[in-house]
């Protein structure tokens, strides 16, 4: 499946956030984002993402790959930035 997500935010060294969606505004969308959040101990990296849509009932748990793909993505994330 392709998607064209539209950007939404973009505010440099804090967020950045965007949202695709299946065909059409309302069938299955996902929002993407990535923040970082900075404190005396260091930064923090949030990754989230959120599905709406008539679609996403039917869709419940098909999203575990995507999942899977997330999580080891921030592995290999914290790895690098602790190195």
């Amino acid at each position: 499946m392709t998607f064209n997500p539209t950007v939404l935010i973009v505010e440099p060294e804090r967020e950045l956030r965007w949202k695709g969606k299946v065909l059409i505004n309302g069938l299955f969308d996902g929002e993407h984002s990535f923040r970082l959040e900075r404190s005396a101990r260091g930064t923090r990296f949030e990754q989230g993402e959120r599905f709406t849509g008539v679609l996403v009932p039917l869709l419940n748990g098909a999203f575990g790959p995507t999942e899977q793909g997330f999580k080891a993505m921030n592995e290999h994330l914290k790895r690098r930035a602790e190195n």
